[in-house]
């Protein structure tokens, strides 16, 4: 069975269209995705309406949290937390229907699942915690640790848009990378194919190209933040967009 690893998709359609049709050409036949669906793109609603139609289990990501919480927490937010941040969370939540407010509302934040033999664990950023960056250089006792939380022999993360597949112990650690926002300079989607075929499993990392220029300006034209546009053209995450604004600006002229 190939199973399709899917997450931190933040609203951008044209990539995740890429993924599904790339991974739809591999024979996937099921997707799992750890959350972050929306924030920072051109196309909340879209997406989840895309994700709905197509075999998918997902969980809330800490991104989705924060959308669904605007009404609740916005004011506060807007004095703790920097602008650009704040306005990605309102503007997603303005443009989501009640219905895909609902279903992020009924998302639970981990879940495990079995397929084809598999048990899984998604959660969006550890075991241990939502907001918990997992990369390629977390130190092995501290997988070892995270997988003691669970009984499952797959623990599927994202959160750091980081790809990277890992054995600690017994268990298999894989973090999907971020189909709508990589952080590592790379823009492209990037995903994971996980293919269990007689008792073995076999994980493949992906990097695919899709039109950023079309993403990029579907942000211009929601007068969405120009920071936003950038993030999608150079693969980059708002923190390093803005720590390197001059540089950015000077190449975008």
């Amino acid at each position: 069975m190939k199973i399709g690893l899917i997450g931190d998709i933040h609203a951008n359609l044209p990539a995740l269209q890429a993924v599904l049709q790339h991974a739809n050409a591999l024979g996937v036949e099921h997707f799992l995705n750890i959350g972050d669906v929306v924030g920072y793109n051109a196309f909340p609603e879209q997406v989840i309406q895309t994700i709905r139609q197509n075999p998918v289990t997902s969980i809330l990501g800490n991104y989705d949290r924060k959308v669904i919480q605007f009404p609740q927490k916005g004011k506060k937010w807007q004095k703790e937390k920097p602008g650009l941040k704040v306005k990605a969370f309102r503007w997603a939540y303005q443009q989501l229907s009640s219905e895909s407010l609902a279903y992020l509302q009924a998302l639970p934040e981990q879940l495990e699942v079995h397929l084809d033999g598999l048990s899984i664990l998604l959660t969006h950023g550890s075991p241990a915690a939502r907001n918990e960056y997992l990369t390629p250089q977390t130190p092995i006792q501290r997988l070892l640790e995270l997988g003691e939380l669970t009984c499952a022999q797959i623990i599927l993360c994202g959160h750091s848009h980081i790809p990277f597949a890992r054995q600690a112990g017994k268990k298999v650690f894989i973090n999907t990378g971020s189909i709508g926002r990589p952080d590592d300079g790379d823009p492209r989607a990037s995903y994971a194919v996980l293919l269990h075929e007689n008792d073995r499993l076999k994980i493949n990392h992906y990097r695919i190209p899709y039109d950023i220029h079309w993403a990029a300006q579907a942000i211009r034209d929601q007068h969405l933040p120009e920071e936003f546009a950038q993030m999608v053209l150079s693969g980059r995450s708002l923190d390093w967009i803005e720590d390197h604004w001059d540089g950015v600006q000077k190449e975008a002229d």
